[in-house]
């Protein structure tokens, strides 16, 4: 029986290991053939780039009977974005999924980050998010002025840190939430093309909850494993489909078995003078607002 990804063509940037290796994976078992994109770099994001987790993930999609090829351009470079989705076109003859997965962290507390731990971030996150969607989006753009139907998907991925914060997370928080912007911008922009974009925000054991959470994110020893990375998955590749093209703007949470819609910023309580507000009278005001207002949710760590 043929997948619900049968003949996509799929992007997973940062698919050599964790959450993004479950993704290439359960994309290539749909049927779709995957570009694998990984630099091999550390939890970090240290130097030293490795193509070996790429090609092992490749290697591993092939012996199931799919279509994989590798990529081990950075995300975050201009020219690098735009090899990644020449990749796609080039070898599989099209591009219809891009998974933006790849990333890392610096974690510090925001008194003793760095400006070059901060710039890092920043860059492999929000840019690395950016830039190969712009090139996608161009492609895609390209195909429906000229008359092809377009059903093309961008799945982004935001994190709980960005939607609520977190504790030592300053770089990774503000980055994980300009991505959670970014979908809702790419939605409204690129809608008309054919163009859905939707964001997850997942929970699950990787390089990087390993080292932060500890004998929270254990394997167990049988029954469920809820932060096995593969629970995420199945969310992307159904966003990947055909059968998702009436979801667009949307932020998903996953975890284990549970799936949720997250309920970003609204505009709250309002009261209106009707004219400019002097100083001593907006104390009494921001109260009255405060207290109507739901509670925001507690940020990760506090």
């Amino acid at each position: 029986m043929p997948g619900i990804c049968e003949d996509r063509i799929v992007i997973v940037t940062g698919a050599g290991r964790g959450i993004g290796r479950a993704h290439a994976l359960a994309f290539a078992r749909e049927g779709a053939s995957v570009v694998v994109n990984d630099l091999g770099v550390s939890r970090e994001g240290g130097t030293g780039a490795d193509d070996n987790p790429a090609q092992q993930v490749a290697d591993e999609i092939q012996a199931l009977g799919g279509n994989a090829v590798t990529n081990s351009d950075d995300v975050a470079d201009w020219d690098g974005a735009a090899r990644l989705v020449a990749t796609a076109i080039e070898t599989f003859g099209g591009l219809d999924v891009l998974v933006n997965n790849a990333g890392f962290v610096r974690d510090r507390m925001l008194f003793t980050t760095g400006e070059d731990e901060w710039d890092s971030v920043i860059r492999v996150h929000l840019k690395g998010h950016f830039a190969p969607t712009r090139h996608a989006a161009e492609y895609w753009r390209a195909r429906s002025k000229q008359g092809d139907t377009v059903d093309a998907r961008i799945i982004n991925t935001s994190s709980g840190a960005g939607l609520m914060g977190s504790v030592g997370q300053s770089a990774y928080s503000a980055a994980k939430a300009g991505i959670a912007a970014l979908t809702l911008v790419e939605a409204t922009e690129l809608g008309r093309y054919g163009i859905t974009a939707n964001a997850i925000a997942p929970a699950a054991r990787t390089r990087m909850t390993e080292e932060v959470f500890g004998e929270r994110m254990k394997a167990p020893a049988g029954g469920f494993d809820a932060n096995d990375p593969s629970n995420v998955s199945p969310l992307v590749v159904w966003l990947g489909s055909a059968e998702s093209r009436d979801v667009t703007g949307r932020v998903f949470e996953v975890e284990g078995g549970v799936m949720s819609v997250a309920d970003g910023w609204q505009h709250g309580p309002k009261v209106d003078k009707g004219a400019r507000w002097e100083p001593v009278e907006v104390g009494a005001v921001v109260h009255e607002l405060v207290v109507k207002a739901p509670t925001p949710a507690p940020v990760y760590g506090a």
